[in-house]
């Protein structure tokens, strides 16, 4: 079998196993900003990056602040994620390819806030979207609503390219944002504002993990433009 064939073989899988989107990267070039081992990686050099939406009617209680069940359904999206990307790793093996899959959020470093790799990176390279204003990989037609997983292997499978995009004039995000940490320029996102805020809202014990939601429920796509 080709690349191709490999790929739309795979992709069904994901696809009847609940994915909402899929894309491969090429990861070859990146590999050294993984937070894993480099034996564990030597010829992995692609990255599969797997999707799932987040509720759209779950993230319309939210106001000024996270909800108790939009943190509830942020968790049980993340373990959906790792449960798929667990099925998708398997089906590889069982094709006689390795696979690792990546959680879909544990953090490694708490003092850099940095997990085993960039989700959102391997996301851009496999053409889901590109990063917008609020910094979060933002989708045409699911906007940011959507949460990521990444399964890494060596099974030869054509690749997607990035995708030449952007928010446009859209500031729907710059204008919610409750500490303004989003401006018009991506370059200019205020990474520092938006986790104080974050641990604002943990202070508060209005959610167990740094999560916030305001500018994902202002990103919805094309659904709803």
């Amino acid at each position: 079998m080709n690349k191709l064939q490999l790929y739309n073989i795979l992709k069904r899988y994901a696809q009847s196993q609940g994915a909402d989107l899929f894309g491969v990267a090429d990861i070859s070039k990146i590999k050294d900003e993984f937070e894993l081992d480099k034996k564990v990686l030597e010829k992995l050099d692609y990255g599969i990056s797997l999707g799932a939406r987040i509720n759209a009617s779950v993230l319309s209680e939210i106001e000024n602040h996270p909800t108790k069940l939009y943190f509830h359904h942020y968790k049980t999206v993340n373990h959906f994620l790792d449960q798929l990307a667990l099925k998708v790793a398997n089906y590889i093996v069982q094709k006689g390819h390795r696979a690792i899959p990546i959680p879909a959020s544990q953090i490694v470093d708490w003092q850099r806030q940095t997990a085993h790799l960039s989700h959102k990176k391997v996301g851009y390279l496999a053409g889901l979207g590109w990063i917008g204003r609020n910094n979060l990989l933002v989708n045409e037609k699911l906007g940011s609503q959507f949460r990521l997983v990444t399964v890494l292997t060596d099974m030869p499978l054509g690749p997607n390219k990035p995708k030449d995009l952007s928010c446009q004039e859209c500031i729907e995000c710059v204008k919610v944002c409750p500490k303004g940490a989003i401006k018009k320029e991506p370059k200019d996102f205020d990474h520092l504002g938006c986790f104080e805020q974050l641990k604002e809202f943990q202070r508060q014990k209005l959610a167990d993990q740094y999560i916030c939601g305001i500018c994902v429920k202002a990103c919805s796509g094309e659904k709803e433009r």
